[in-house]
């Protein structure tokens, strides 16, 4: 086995930030991963950054009226901060609009070009005229011609969700101007990978049929049995890292080319301050590369870029790449477009000093082989049922029993059998799930441990034995110690914050995993222990309902077709409705109200009588306009004073997108002075 680890976590996009799903499919696992492989003695570059090209990034530059640049300026540093306040520990985070990226970018796709490598191909792509540019595929917007749905991407149609090509739209149309895009010939870059399928089968297939975790195994197993075709590593587009040959302005990388080079170029970053050679860690035989992806990305990782890296020659393929399913929240589908997402930024916000707690409950329900779900209320139960009453309370018995009979001091003992037993199957199980990237069963293995040092305080009864055998209750907190000490040093990985405190609790250092599991006692008699306050607090209900409210908050505001309108209000009944005296109405007179710019003095005829009204629409309306506009009514609105004005009554208007008012008024112009409405 290999003493250097290359570890790798997918790069977020910086078009938003990241929420649950990324933390429980990506990033919370590599992290874990990183931390024990450091405490096991390995030499570790944790390394990971933003994602700073590519359509979903100029899409969002548009749709707020902003450049590319100020967008992922924006989320890179929101991204960032959250896996810092998560206790994400990377070795470096870094971006993909550096110029370092952009140079090493360059010389992989050169050194491809010059060993000839690619293909140049010319093919016909859809072209807006009056933008002047080519469309990606998410540019293109038309007919899914599976289901019908209006508004399907070139690439997708998310109603049905049939992946599509820009050729396959009905009725395509640009979003960029909205014109019918032209076929326009333009020349690429392909890799051709079909060229590389022998290579992949044998490495794969053959090679990791056995370590590889069959959700990935079998989908790279069904994309080579359907054949590998050539890939585009080029695209027409003004974002994106520049392609480095002549005569090829305005074409830039496939942000699938150049973004898991990013990997390289933040490595190459993070050894330059850091007096490492990066070739070490990727070129080496003696380095192993894990790369940590959800699974959409397995595609990329495991057949696109070995290809790329086979096809530049001094690079070394993954040793794994174990990949996530999606997480769901409260059992739907995670989606940034619909809000529907809990987001890491806000967690931090909302629930301060309780990082760990999201990490032991994403971890609890990684969706390592299958889709797994999130709620609330099991997050809750997470906390109070399994953190505060079984992590929390084994800690607090063992240190507020210690300092209470024995001066915070471990008093004298020894380690039982059964307990030097249960210590060491509990680092050997962690230990061995780890490797093999089964976080939830290491997570299981750790509070086993838990478990049994609570059933130990439960079974030795130390404050009753106090009472009348002090040595024996003595002996109880001794065993009780060693246990809490091993399950400090085991927590880490899972919940670095709450280790950090219980290193301090305990006064012990961290230490590495072959010394953990070498040493007998963890704490030797008349070591102290520090007084300390509870390690978690019950999380209420209140807590949860307000954010399952908020989600509902969300799920109400996906169902407006007007994103603009106001919530409905409160809600009345029949007999309340029946007393509103609604009527077809026309203004006779208008006049400006002194000194006031909003008002305007209406003489109504109402059909009923002829009253005065006055109404805040001069921002809107002159006077001179609204004079013989037929309009609606309330007419038994008790009369109050405005401007010393007896206003009988309120007129009905609406809003436009602008800001203007907009008089609702009956579609028949005819419709006589006075009729009911309702």
């Amino acid at each position: 086995m290999s003493n250097r680890k290359m570890i790798t976590a997918a790069l977020p996009y910086a078009n938003g930030p990241v929420h649950i799903g990324h933390l429980a499919g990506v990033y919370i696992p590599a992290d874990v991963y990183a931390r024990f492989q450091r405490r096991s003695g390995k030499d570790v570059a944790f390394i990971c950054g933003s994602d700073e090209h590519g359509i979903p990034i100029t899409i969002r530059a548009k749709k707020e009226g902003v450049t590319p640049q100020d967008i992922v300026d924006k989320y890179h540093e929101i991204i960032k901060k959250s896996f810092s306040d998560l206790g994400i520990s990377f070795d470096e985070y870094s971006r993909t609009t550096s110029a370092n990226h952009r140079e090493t970018s360059q010389d992989f796709f050169k050194v491809l070009y010059e060993k000839g490598k690619f293909s140049e191909e010319m093919s016909e792509q859809y072209f807006d005229e009056q933008a002047n540019e080519f469309l990606a595929d998410r540019y293109i917007v038309g007919t899914c011609p599976n289901c019908g749905n209006e508004n399907a991407y070139g690439d997708q149609c998310e109603k049905c969700g049939s992946t599509l090509s820009p050729s396959e739209l009905i009725n395509p149309k640009s979003m960029l101007s909205g014109n019918v895009p032209i076929l326009k010939e333009t020349k690429n870059w392909y890799l051709p990978l079909n060229e590389y399928e022998d290579f992949l089968n044998e490495w794969i297939i053959e090679g990791h049929k056995d370590d590889w975790k069959p959700n990935v195994y079998g989908q790279v197993k069904s994309w080579l049995n359907d054949g590998l075709k050539p890939r585009a590593m080029t695209r027409d587009l003004n974002w994106g890292v520049p392609v480095p040959l002549p005569g090829a302005d305005g074409k830039v990388l496939y942000v699938w080319f150049d973004a898991p080079i990013g990997y390289i170029s933040f490595t190459k970053e993070w050894a330059s301050k850091n007096g490492k050679d990066w070739k070490d860690y990727w070129q080496s035989e003696e380095s192993d590369l894990v790369h940590f992806i959800g699974k959409d990305n397995i595609v990329f990782h495991c057949i696109i870029f070995p290809a790329m890296m086979k096809a530049h020659g001094d690079y070394k393929m993954p040793k794994n790449v174990p990949a996530f399913e999606f997480l769901n929240l409260e059992n739907d589908k995670i989606s940034t477009s619909r809000n529907w997402a809990v987001w890491a930024h806000e967690y931090v916000d909302e629930f301060p000093g309780q990082q760990d707690v999201l990490r032991y409950a994403l971890l609890s329900s990684a969706p390592e082989t299958k889709d797994n779900n999130f709620t609330w209320k099991d997050f809750q139960t997470k906390n109070n049922s399994e953190l505060v009453n079984k992590f929390g309370n084994f800690i607090n018995r063992v240190i507020s029993f210690t300092n209470k009979n024995f001066e915070g001091k471990v008093p004298n003992g020894t380690l039982d059998e059964e307990s030097k037993t249960a210590i060491k199957t509990g680092i050997e199980k962690v230990s061995y799930h780890l490797e093999k990237y089964e976080f939830r069963n290491a997570l299981n293995s750790f509070m086993e441990l838990v478990d049994y040092g609570n059933l130990y305080l439960q079974n030795a009864e130390p404050w009753k034995t106090i009472k009348n055998d002090p040595n024996e209750a003595g002996q109880s907190m001794f065993v009780g110690a060693q246990i809490a000490a091993v399950v400090a040093q085991l927590c880490e990985p899972f919940m670095p914050f709450t280790a950090e405190k219980l290193f301090g609790y305990f006064n012990i250092e961290k230490k590495n995993w072959e010394e953990l599991q070498n040493s007998e006692i963890q704490i030797e008699a008349g070591h102290k222990i520090e007084e300390a306050p509870l390690l978690f607090t019950k999380i209420e209900d209140s807590v949860i309902e307000a954010q399952i409210q908020k989600l509902e908050n969300t799920k109400q505001s996906n169902k407006k077709t007007n994103p603009n309108a106001n919530p409905m209000k409160e809600e009345i009944q029949f007999d309340d409705f029946t007393k509103i005296d609604l009527r077809t109405a026309t203004i006779i007179e208008a006049e400006k109200v002194e000194k006031a710019d909003k008002l305007l003095k209406l003489t109504v005829d109402t059909g009923v009588d002829v009253r005065t009204v006055v109404s805040g629409i001069a921002e809107s309306f002159t006077a001179e306009e609204v004079i013989g506009k037929q309009v609606m009514i309330l007419l038994n609105l008790a009369p109050r004073k405005i401007r010393g004005i007896e206003s009988q009554g309120m007129l009905l208007l609406t809003t436009k997108p602008d800001g203007k008012l907009s008089f609702v008024t009956p579609d028949d112009s005819n419709v006589e002075n006075g009729i009911e409405i309702g």
